[in-house]
């Protein structure tokens, strides 16, 4: 069985340069998606913002940001992750974050941070508002008829007249419906909370198992509907002794391997019979790891048929996620 593959880049650099150089190592090895981490207490640039600019340099690979809904109006995400969809054709996501953080609350002058399970349902409004406002717009809304002088069909647009305990947002979008409609939805999800959340909100979940056993009881606990990637922080060498060394004593969330191309080759062909969609591979150093991914990994898992690049040229349909139908159009109504 073949899997679906990803990475997490996560770097401090505020160079532009580096960003598109890893991007397009991700985008030349066909990966299915790239992931940028991102918080508001982290030293680095701004992920929506890094994964703008890396857009426009890529042709193949998803981009899901990072972006907190702890201290980010949903509105403004909704545009940011919109715009971000029309940079890269269709090939956009957002991975949702809280924060329960005092510190970086206090970057803001906000409040205390709520207990978890509040965060949670404030996310499950955000998520809900954003994409609200990503159907505001249906997708034949904008006419430009020369003859008449209108450039929108008005009847076209919706107020979204959401009321909720955290957010009250009227809309439309000031951002036309993006090119997927509802690009990718994302979390990590580390415990029955976030689990819970997923369900609810997301299309795509990563999980943190130790092996492949506890990927396949974890997967079992999901709704069938979400798609499931597996995490995995990788230090990856020719030789497996160096690998080794490099790890030292490291821990993570996630399970942590250390060896060769072939031997991590060995080791998601095990993961593979869990039932798991894919695998985000977390680089341990950004540039020596991600490297060894795309020119050693990737051809060995090609050649095991256990990775296929796709032809799809979005990420929903790269994923296999149904057709996004607007809510507000007819169609949407009849389904509804």
């Amino acid at each position: 069985m073949s899997l679906q593959l990803a990475v997490a880049l996560d770097s401090p650099s505020f160079d532009a340069g580096d960003w598109v150089t890893w991007a397009r190592q991700a985008d030349d090895a066909r990966l299915d998606f790239l992931t940028i981490e991102d918080s508001f207490g982290r030293h680095g640039p701004d992920a929506v913002l890094t994964a703008a600019r890396i857009a426009p340099v890529t042709r193949h690979v998803g981009l899901i940001p990072v972006a907190t809904t702890t201290h980010t109006e949903p509105f403004h995400l909704s545009t940011a992750i919109a715009s971000l969809d029309y940079a890269s054709r269709g090939r956009a996501g957002w991975q949702v974050r809280v924060s329960a953080e005092p510190g970086e609350a206090s970057l803001l002058g906000r409040r205390e941070p709520l207990p978890v399970d509040a965060l949670f349902e404030e996310a499950g409004d955000a998520v809900e508002v954003v994409r609200r406002l990503w159907d505001s717009w249906e997708d034949d809304a904008i006419i430009k008829d020369v003859p008449t002088g209108r450039f929108i069909d008005r009847e076209k647009l919706h107020y979204i007249a959401f009321d909720g305990k955290y957010f009250s947002v009227k809309g439309p979008s000031i951002v036309p419906r993006p090119p997927q409609g509802q690009p990718v939805v994302a979390a990590l999800a580390h415990s029955a909370p976030v689990w819970e959340f997923a369900g609810r909100s997301a299309d795509l979940v990563f999980i943190t198992p130790s092996d492949a056993d506890d990927a396949a009881k974890i997967k079992a606990r999901l709704d069938p509907a979400l798609k499931v990637f597996a995490d995995l922080v990788v230090f990856l060498d020719e030789r497996d002794t160096d690998a080794i060394q490099r790890r030292g004593s490291a821990t993570s969330d996630a399970a942590v391997f250390a060896g060769t191309a072939a031997q991590l080759a060995d080791l998601l062909g095990r993961w593979s019979g869990s039932g798991i969609d894919g695998v985000r591979l977390r680089p341990a150093e950004i540039t020596r790891d991600l490297r060894h991914i795309t020119e050693h990994l990737v051809p060995e898992l090609r050649q095991r048929g256990l990775f296929r690049p796709s032809a799809a040229t979005t990420l929903r349909e790269r994923l296999g996620l149904p057709v996004a139908i607007n809510r507000y159009s007819a169609q949407g109504a009849v389904r509804a």
